[in-house]
């Protein structure tokens, strides 16, 4: 039987070739050597939090490439980029409790933006092959 979507094949790259990946997992090292510096009081708090969330992002990637179809995919992209919206919250948190410099927590944003970038990107082209043949991709 064939399939209704475009490109119904799923890729054959892993989830460790994707950009995506890369730079989440990059900033979820980095999230992990500075919360290392966090109180000691905060470990069942905002290290917690921010360590849950940063790894949130790594996992969501890589279970939407193993999802069946194009849509559970974009499903788990759209839960990685939560998570990454937790992920800036929380440094905003995080440099507001003084836990933070105001030079660290700049530069994890900075590396939480590239991140988002990319998955956007990797949203769009899921999105891209999961619509049905004859509809025209909507959108600007």
């Amino acid at each position: 039987m064939l399939s209704p979507h475009r490109n119904s094949a799923m890729p054959k790259k892993t989830f460790e070739d994707l950009r995506a990946f890369q730079r989440a997992l990059d900033l979820m090292v980095d999230v992990y050597t500075v919360t290392d510096r966090f109180p000691k009081t905060e470990l069942h708090g905002l290290t917690t939090q921010l360590r849950r969330a940063s790894s949130q992002v790594v996992s969501k990637i890589a279970e939407g490439q193993g999802r069946l179809t194009y849509g559970e995919w974009r499903q788990q992209l759209s839960e990685a980029r939560g998570s990454l919206h937790e992920v800036r919250a929380q440094l905003i948190a995080a440099h507001k409790l003084r836990f933070l410099e105001l030079s660290v927590a700049d530069y994890l944003k900075q590396r939480a933006h590239a991140v988002a970038v990319e998955l956007q990107g990797l949203i769009e082209c899921i999105s891209l092959r999961e619509a049905p043949i004859g509809d025209p991709p909507s959108g600007p």
